[in-house]
C-alpha cells in the first residue's frame, strides 16, 4: 500500500541514469497488469534519446518535462493482440499504473502523459514512431530522479462509495 498511497506525479528530474536494469523491472511490473482473456495487448517503447523526446514536447503539449528526464516509457495497445475488443485500453492503462507504482517503491519520479483518446496526439505519435496500423499510443511515461519534493494527495472519498445501490 505504501507505494500506491505515496505516488505522486513528478516533473521535475535530477541529471542521474536509471539502469537498464531498473528499466526492465518497471517494463515487468507494467506486464504484470491484469489483462481481459490475458491478450496481454501491450507493447512499449523505450526513449533515452533527447531528440525524440523533444519532439515529441512538440506534439504534446504537456509533454515538457520530457526534456530533463533520463528515460521515458511510451504504453502502447496493439488491436491485432486484442480477444476482446476495446479492452486494450483498460489493459494499457492498467500496465501504466502498474509502472508508475513501481516507479514509486523504486524512489524514482514520473507523470503519466496521456496521449489516447486526443486524436492529434495519438496521430502525431504514430507517425513519430512509425507505429504500425494497429499499434495505437496510449501514455507516455517520463521517468527519473526526482528534483522536486511532492506530497501526495489523499484522494480516498467517502462520498463516492456506495454500497448494493446508489
Amino acid at each position: 500500500m505504501n507505494a500506491i498511497l505515496n505516488r505522486k506525479s513528478i516533473r521535475k528530474f535530477k541529471d542521474i541514469k536509471i539502469s537498464d536494469e531498473i528499466v526492465e523491472e518497471l517494463l515487468r511490473a507494467g506486464m504484470a497488469a491484469p489483462s481481459a482473456g490475458n491478450e496481454q495487448p501491450w507493447e512499449f517503447i523505450v526513449l533515452r534519446d533527447k531528440e525524440i523526446m523533444k519532439k515529441i514536447t512538440e506534439v504534446h503539449p504537456y509533454s515538457k518535462m520530457l526534456l530533463n528526464a533520463d528515460v521515458a516509457i511510451v504504453v502502447c495497445g496493439d488491436e491485432e493482440k486484442e480477444v476482446y475488443k476495446g479492452y486494450w485500453v483498460q489493459d494499457c492503462a492498467a500496465a501504466t499504473e502498474n509502472i508508475l507504482i513501481e516507479v514509486e517503491d523504486k524512489g524514482l519520479g514520473a507523470v503519466w502523459l496521456g496521449v489516447y483518446p486526443m486524436e492529434d496526439r495519438v496521430e502525431a505519435i504514430k507517425h513519430l514512431f512509425n507505429l504500425p496500423p494497429s499499434v495505437i499510443p496510449l501514455s507516455i511515461i517520463p521517468v527519473g530522479y526526482p528534483d522536486e519534493q511532492r506530497k501526495p494527495v489523499d484522494r480516498f472519498n467517502k462520498t463516492r462509495i456506495h454500497y448494493d445501490r446508489w
